[in-house]
């Protein structure tokens, strides 16, 4: 029997429909796709995911009750499962420095950690299904000028194809959370854009929004005294594009 544990965020989705909803998701580019499933717990994506033969599967799992499961009850083969905490697992060494996908039904506790762990890794990470908590998957889609707009929404729509797929709500898990939840899909661009140091890049959108009331001239100074004079600058970070973001980026950073 396994358990839902509150520690870990799990609210297990027992809607199969669903579950097929989420694989679809997945943009497959290529035969077969290397796919990691991120906190299977009783498998019900897991299962959806095995039945297409056009992809290669592996699963991180951090509760051990979960692990068990999965060995015994979906005879998962032991290469398959990867027994540990996603957070602190070098992602390169999953698929032997392969680029692969990852999918799951995220815990919402860790979800933006998740994704930032994405972003370090996007070399190896190059699409990214599966279902978060609503609020956070608007977020994420949002367009600039809206009140959700935020760090995630430029950093990921700056690398991917962001869309919000569709809503789930409470009684497709167990337990119900009490919020509804939004699945999305990240597909990579194809044609990646300038960004030489991603590490400076953020740094500048999250310095930008740590104060979002404020004219960008003001929050941005930290980052560079002198600021040349640009329109951009007289704007509240929200109101700016991923593309609007690379070009001040440049203008800080240049020389």
């Amino acid at each position: 029997m396994v358990r839902p544990k509150k520690h870990l965020g799990q609210h297990f989705l027992t809607d199969q429909n669903t579950a097929g909803r989420i694989a679809d998701t997945l943009n497959i580019r290529e035969k077969p796709q290397r796919v990691l499933e991120i906190g299977p717990g009783k498998g019900i994506l897991t299962n959806c995911l095995l039945k297409n033969p056009d992809i290669e599967l592996k699963v991180i799992e951090i509760d051990g009750e979960s692990v068990t499961y999965l060995k015994e009850e979906l005879q998962l083969p032991k290469a398959m499962i990867i027994e540990g905490d996603f957070l602190k697992t070098d992602l390169r060494e999953i698929f032997n420095g392969q680029t692969y996908s990852v999918i799951g039904n995220f815990p919402y506790n860790i979800s933006s950690q998740i994704l930032f762990s994405c972003l370090n890794n996007r070399s190896i990470v190059k699409d990214v299904s599966g279902m978060f908590q609503r609020e956070m998957a608007r977020r994420i889609c949002s367009p600039p000028g809206s009140k959700e707009y935020g760090i995630l929404s430029v950093l990921l729509q700056a690398l991917y194809q962001v869309n919000y797929e569709f809503t789930v709500n409470e009684g497709a898990f167990y337990p119900p959370p009490r919020v509804k939840s939004g699945v999305i899909s990240l597909v990579r661009k194809e044609a990646s854009p300038d960004i030489p140091d991603f590490k400076r890049f953020t740094n500048l959108v999250k310095t930008a929004f740590n104060q979002r009331r404020k004219q960008l001239r003001n929050t941005l100074k930290t980052l560079k005294n002198d600021l040349p004079d640009h329109p951009y600058l007289s704007r509240r970070p929200e109101e700016l594009s991923w593309g609007e973001f690379l070009e001040l980026y440049h203008l800080i950073h240049s020389g």
